[in-house]
């Protein structure tokens, strides 16, 4: 079993392996778009048999950096999602695995209901319990035809103990 002291000593003796996260099929990566941006869609951080998975915001966007559901907000929501997923099941990990999420609506007060909707709809279709954490927030994303971009932190243990 891994302690926090033994995570800490693997910290600080230097021993974080961290690779870029991506999957093509379903999502570009940020070099592919015209004009590139400086970030991974995710990183894999392994600490002593211990996971962690930081995604970037994520968005409706299509294998070829297109957005794509522009101004159907629902149809947004769950693109994200499957986004999201197909990240998540490069590493080996499920929305069960995510600890944290970061939700930014261009407009929370016109789409948080539905947001939410599709949000606990999605939820449950994947069994979740407990629900990760999470942050609303309202914000300019990076493309003025987004109108839900999403992160995550997901944590699994790579081996049986």
């Amino acid at each position: 079993m891994n302690t926090a002291e033994e995570l800490l000593r693997d910290i600080a003796h230097g021993s974080v392996e961290k690779c870029a996260i991506a999957n093509r099929s379903v999502l570009n990566e940020a070099f592919a778009y015209a004009k590139p941006s400086s970030f991974s869609r995710g990183m894999r951080i392994d600490l002593s048999g211990l996971a962690i998975l930081l995604i970037s915001g994520t968005a409706s966007i299509d294998e070829s950096g297109r957005s794509i559901h522009i101004g159907d907000f629902r149809a947004q929501c769950r693109r994200t999602f499957s986004n999201i997923t197909a990240l998540l099941a490069s590493e080996g990990a499920t929305w069960h695995d995510i600890v944290r999420t970061s939700c930014y609506l261009r407009d929370i007060d016109r789409d948080y209901e539905a947001f939410n909707e599709e949000r606990t709809a999605f939820y449950r279709e994947q069994g979740l319990d407990p629900l990760p954490a999470s942050t609303g927030i309202q914000a300019k994303l990076c493309r003025p035809e987004l109108l839900v971009e999403i992160e995550a932190i997901a944590m699994f243990r790579t081996h049986k103990e």
